[in-house]
């Protein structure tokens, strides 16, 4: 029994390589992909997807890669039809693109990305929130009043795959994430019909305790170890030196 159908056998889930992983991504799919800016990106997916030189990808993800990285490669080699984010920052190709018009964008308040991706996992038809009234987010919504205050109804958030990074994985596909590269990824994973893991290490079953499970592997499909990454840092701070030290 496949891994991709609920009750796959946990060993099908995990693969041999970034693509067997993908296996069956098509033209046009929608993607999403965690990462915060940089922070949690998955990488070796994100890289195989250029290699397999699939397009017309409309993408599911906060801000769309930066600085040329992450998913600003998809960008870079033609493949995104459609951008659905939060924020745009520093990304100057999407920046142009959507300037162009080369690049449908459309732009969430980050609050209500998430929530309409929490909405399809959990088979909520939509909701209700009084965030972008009066803003060119409330263009073509259903506006309406609940305790004196106007809100718009949002509508669900599904993709075909999630892309997330994890930090340790088990062959059933229990995920564990590194502090702030958990992200978007649990409720990606909830909103998509096929989630793919890329994990910095594959564990034994029960080798990571229960109460260390950030994502059941019930929402996982598919799982591959990648080894080495990149993990750039955007803005690197730090306090200056001090005098005589």
């Amino acid at each position: 029994m496949s891994s991709d159908k609920p009750g796959g056998r946990h060993r099908n889930k995990v693969k041999a390589s970034v693509e067997e992983a993908l296996d069956g991504l098509f033209e046009g799919a929608r993607i999403m992909v965690s990462g915060f800016g940089l922070c949690g990106n998955p990488e070796a997916l994100i890289q195989g997807v250029v290699d397999k030189k699939v397009g017309g990808l409309t993408i599911i993800s906060n801000n769309t890669g930066n600085l040329g990285k992450g998913l600003a490669i998809w960008l870079k080699a033609g493949l995104v039809r459609k951008v659905i984010c939060t924020y745009i920052g520093n990304n100057d190709d999407l920046h142009r693109m959507m300037a162009e018009g080369t690049v449908e964008v459309e732009i969430n308040p980050q609050g209500t990305f998430v929530e309409r991706m929490r909405a399809a996992g959990a088979g909520i038809g939509g909701f209700y929130t009084p965030t972008g009234v009066g803003t060119v987010v409330a263009e073509g919504k259903e506006i309406r009043e609940l305790d004196g205050r106007p809100h718009l109804l949002e509508l669900p958030l599904r993709a075909d795959f999630a892309f997330v990074r994890a930090d340790k994985a088990d062959p059933f596909g229990n995920l564990r994430f590194f502090r702030t590269a958990r992200n978007f990824a649990p409720i990606m994973a909830t909103a998509a019909d096929i989630t793919i893991a890329e994990v910095d290490r594959l564990v034994g079953l029960g080798d990571i305790d229960p109460d260390d499970v950030h994502l059941p592997g019930v929402f996982v499909h598919r799982v591959v170890e990648v080894l080495e990454h990149e993990d750039p840092f955007e803005y690197r701070t730090v306090r200056p030196r001090p005098q005589g030290a």
